[in-house]
């Protein structure tokens, strides 16, 4: 069968045209929604959320723009490849009701992912985490890069990317919402007066509060709550502070730096665990004798020679001999 340009033409004006226009259509539809949902999306949020910080506001403007983009682009699509498709003359009718059907029968096979829709719809209703917070969800820590309604992605410290359903996802722990806490432990030796260290730490924990490079990150100086414990090696000193949401980590390393400089100043021991090894006798237990005398081991008792035992006729023989 030969194809002459005639048909062609023909073809392209009577549905070509339609088709390149539905396709102009999706692609300036994809732009419009690529722009204006972000600015809808974030106005509604402001509206609902006015005395929360910027940065959360942020974060969740972020995480319904993605999932709304995702959808409506989507949905768009099928809508415009079944139109295509009827103007290349196919019933689309029969192909419906077979994907309903077909939908039926999947519904059935796909538990797990109806699961992780119904999930992620909730994540998101519920506002649990959304993108660049710090989460533990299924046992994974990271930062949140996606968050939609099938899954949610992490990525750890080690830069691994973590890709985990929804439905997983049972408890969601959230480490940077609306504010973070510092919370640390530090041993000092047993012969510490004690209430000159807690003020040592206290005053570290507020120079750090007063430096202008600092204290836009902190909302309550760190500071002694208690003594926290007795532990073989030393003392155990509770200290508690308020950060910004994701500043904890950063305050956290540089308030650790001071205070073992300070130590290192003040005299204040950081104990850690120690251990002697002494090899042969213990000191103080050597014998003030230059040589101590040793005896030659007894022979065993089943070796020694037993005396002769003299009947008393071999005695009253012997002695008239």
């Amino acid at each position: 069968m030969v194809i002459s340009w005639s048909i062609i033409l023909n073809w392209f004006g009577e549905y070509g045209w339609r088709i390149l226009l539905l396709i102009a259509i999706y692609v300036a539809l994809y732009f419009v929604i690529r722009r204006f949902i972000p600015l809808a999306v974030g106005k509604a949020v402001k509206r609902t959320m006015k005395n929360k910080p910027k940065a959360l506001i942020k974060k969740r403007t972020n995480t319904l723009s993605s999932v709304f983009i995702q959808t409506g682009m989507i949905g768009t699509g099928i809508i415009v490849l079944f139109t295509i498709l009827a103007q290349l003359g196919i019933n689309v009718g029969p192909a419906l009701a077979g994907l309903g059907v077909a939908g039926i029968a999947v519904g059935f096979g796909a538990q797990s992912l109806i699961k992780d829709i119904l999930n992620g719809f909730l994540i998101l209703l519920e506002n649990q985490y959304g993108i660049d917070d710090v989460v533990k969800v299924a046992g994974v820590i990271g930062l949140v890069e996606e968050v939609g309604l099938r899954r949610t992605v992490l990525r750890d410290l080690d830069g691994i990317l973590h890709s985990i359903p929804n439905g997983e996802i049972g408890v969601a722990s959230n480490y940077t919402r609306e504010w973070s806490r510092i919370n640390m432990n530090i041993s000092v030796g047993y012969g510490e007066d004690l209430r000159h260290v807690i003020q040592v730490i206290n005053r570290v924990g507020k120079g750090l509060t007063a430096d202008p490079e600092w204290t836009s990150r902190i909302i309550k100086a760190p500071e002694v709550l208690r003594v926290d414990a007795f532990d073989d090696s030393g003392i155990a000193i509770k200290i508690l502070g308020q950060t910004q949401a994701g500043e904890q980590w950063n305050v956290l390393g540089e308030f650790r730096l001071r205070l073992k400089e300070v130590f290192d100043k003040e005299g204040i021991e950081i104990p850690w665990p120690h251990t002697k090894v002494f090899f042969g006798n213990a000191p103080g237990e050597i014998s003030s004798k230059a040589h101590i005398e040793q005896k030659p081991p007894s022979p065993p008792p089943s070796k020694r020679k037993r005396p002769a035992i003299l009947a008393p006729e071999d005695e009253g023989e012997g002695e008239g001999g």
